[in-house]
């Protein structure tokens, strides 16, 4: 008898040597055996605790605040502030400034602090799990639609770059006088993939000081055109602070909104924050993350929002109420610049041509880094860096030339493609939102940091007003542009299997009750080979 037990006990004891530990409750299980990592542990700024080396806080209270601390953590909120401030959304602010004068500024302020609310449950769902939005997606739907949402990602990736490597060619364009033509441009532009790479060696720091410098760069460009141009500091103050919309500047308006929320930056900074080294594991090491996120996140994108109000009122003051102001783009705003404003010390067509390349350069840099966890996270795929950076960036430039040798010299043509792609960026972005909220919002995968009621309805309040705005500009321009039933009928099928996979991911959450939820579902686990 004493034997049959203590062979019982040592059976136990190797079961329990041969079992893995359990997961803690913050981190999901990944469907895969080794995960692809955002950084490496090497990689990674170790976060040093100035104030209380001796005495680490194990409790629920956050260390006391410190500066040189904050310095530790900012970084992230910059890199995914450049995405306010690509080409893309200067266009926008342009073309805003221009048709709507000033009125459209408070819009523009409470777009970015939208934004910012959005941008700060992605960094929650990084710092919170330690794994990505892509990766989390990958274990949260099943393949099929983990497959759409990573087509859908990548499609916008690819049209906002697009965008941004044109808009450093016309920057290029610019600055060199017009010797070196669109397709050019798009060739020096294209080798920033080879810098991203190069600067990835020495250090994340090294890196953020980069887009530090290109970001100061495009701040004092745009406040140099400020200055020199002096709009109306009363009609600017009354812009921010007295709401107006009227029928003439909807379009403009509905601009404004859509260009602040980008997909692939929603998925960028859940990634970007995991470059600290933080163990998700310690209350109060979370929390500590994110109060210093959340500052350096608001100072990074009060500056975007600053950037982006120069050159709304620039263009407001040029240009509002002129007979110029329906045409003006991205490809002539250059040269209508100097021709209203002439030039001082410096033309003004040089100084926007510089604010221009700053803003195409750095996006398309942070391009490149979103499509590499993007690809990553989704498929898992463990490739070494540069070669997923390589093929991340011929997606984008191959389309990019061929766009650029079309419509080189046609001004018109690229105003045109520029709607469409702003319009295929429109079209992604539940695709991005949705599963933000619906992972943020789960305990088994948030542990206490899962948001609470009061903010789960603001976000999805935002998440439901951003798809309204951007619903709207779709049906305005389809109406405008389909023309053709075959056309219209693709139109018609397209939008029903939108609509319908938007109803799936809306049912996936666990905001809306539905018996198609996957929640009130018990999925079979997967089952390894290993494991039967």
């Amino acid at each position: 008898m004493e034997n049959d037990v203590k062979e019982n006990l040592e059976e136990e004891e190797e079961a329990n040597r041969l079992l893995p530990p359990p997961p803690h409750p913050q981190s999901l299980p990944s469907s895969d055996s080794e995960s692809e990592a955002a950084f490496e542990s090497n990689e990674k700024i170790l976060i040093v605790d100035f104030e209380s080396p001796d005495d680490p806080t194990t409790g629920d209270s956050p260390p006391p605040f410190s500066w040189r601390k904050l310095w530790l953590f900012t970084g992230p909120g910059f890199l995914m502030s450049i995405a306010f401030l690509d080409p893309g959304n200067l266009e926008g602010d342009l073309q805003a400034g221009a048709i709507a004068g000033y009125s459209l500024l408070w819009l523009l302020m409470w777009a970015t602090a939208m934004g910012l609310l959005i941008q700060m449950l992605s960094a929650r769902v990084g710092v919170a799990t330690g794994r990505h939005l892509a990766e989390l997606c990958r274990d949260e739907y099943p393949t099929w639609a983990r497959y759409v949402l990573w087509s859908m990602a990548e499609l916008a990736l690819i049209g906002a770059d697009i965008q941004e490597v044109i808009g450093s060619a016309i920057a290029i364009q610019i600055l060199s006088r017009g010797v070196l033509p669109l397709w050019a441009g798009v060739v020096i532009t294209a080798s920033d993939c080879f810098l991203f790479l190069f600067l990835e060696n020495y250090g994340v720091r090294k890196l953020e000081a980069v887009f530090a410098v290109l970001i100061a760069t495009m701040g004092l460009s745009f406040a140099w055109m400020f200055g020199e141009t002096k709009p109306s500091g009363k009609e600017l103050m009354i812009g921010i602070l007295l709401p107006r919309l009227s029928s003439k500047t909807i379009r403009q308006a509905v601009g404004v909104v859509g260009c602040v929320i980008m997909p692939h930056n929603v998925f960028l900074h859940s990634a970007l924050v995991q470059s600290r080294k933080i163990d998700p594991k310690r209350k109060s090491r979370v929390q500590e993350a994110l109060n210093y996120y959340l500052i350096e996140s608001s100072v990074a994108l009060f500056i975007s929002f600053m950037i982006n109000l120069f050159v709304t009122t620039v263009f407001a003051k040029g240009f509002y109420g002129t007979e110029k102001a329906n045409n003006i783009g991205l490809v002539n705003a250059g040269q209508y610049l100097q021709e209203k404003f002439g030039g001082g010390l410096l033309p003004i067509l040089y100084i926007w041509g510089i604010g221009l390349l700053a803003a195409g350069q750095s996006s398309t840099i942070t391009g490149t880094y979103a499509g590499q966890f993007i690809m990553g996270g989704f498929l898992n795929l463990r490739l070494k860096k540069w070669m997923r950076a390589v093929i991340t960036r011929s997606c984008a430039i191959v389309p990019t030339m061929i766009v650029a040798i079309v419509f080189n010299t046609s001004e018109a043509s690229l105003d045109v493609l520029n709607e469409w792609l702003n319009v295929l960026q429109s079209v992604q972005i539940p695709f991005a939102l949705l599963p933000l909220l619906t992972l943020v919002s789960k305990e088994e995968i948030m542990g206490d940091f899962k948001i609470g009621p009061i903010l789960q309805r603001i976000a999805w309040t935002v998440a439901a007003l951003v798809m309204i705005i951007n619903g709207y500009l779709l049906l305005d321009f389809f109406v405008s542009e389909v023309d053709g039933f075959m056309f219209g009928v693709t139109v018609c099928v397209w939008t029903t299997a939108y609509i319908a996979f938007i109803v799936y991911l809306i049912s996936h959450s666990n905001f809306f009750p539905s018996p198609w939820s996957s929640s009130s579902i018990e999925l079979p686990k997967r089952v390894s080979v290993s494991d039967s």
